[in-house]
């Protein structure tokens, strides 16, 4: 796994590109989540956006263990009774692709707060 940061003048955020291609997708989604939320900087503070834009790239060439495509579920809920509904990984990986399925990773990752939506902006996944 590769990653890469390039650092720029103070006023513009870094630009953090991670290479996916034969690593698992817990690896990939915990390093772009500390870029993001702007945890490996020194100026970091929880209430402030202070994370760069991250990069995916090769997400299609991602280590996928068999046996989490059945057993790794997503739940939907759409706030009536009876409402929760399930999707696997499987499922998901047909429907959406592999970008999907990384930023769903990255999203549960990032903490629960107003930033949660804006940090996910800075998200880039490509194939």
């Amino acid at each position: 796994m590769k990653t890469s940061m390039k650092s720029e003048t103070a006023n513009t955020k870094r630009m953090t590109t991670i290479d996916a291609a034969g690593v698992t997708i817990g690896r990939v989604a915990t390093q772009a989540a500390v870029a993001l939320m702007g945890k490996d900087e020194p100026t970091f503070e929880r209430h402030i956006m202070t994370g760069g834009k991250v990069t995916i790239v090769n997400a299609s060439k991602l280590k996928i263990d068999p046996r989490k495509l059945d057993t790794v579920k997503y739940a939907q809920y759409s706030g009536y009774p009876g409402g929760l509904r399930y999707e696997t990984l499987a499922q998901v990986l047909e429907k959406k692709g592999v970008e999907e399925v990384l930023r769903r990773a990255v999203y549960g990752m990032l903490p629960g707060n107003k930033l949660r939506p804006e940090i996910m902006k800075n998200l880039t996944v490509t194939e």
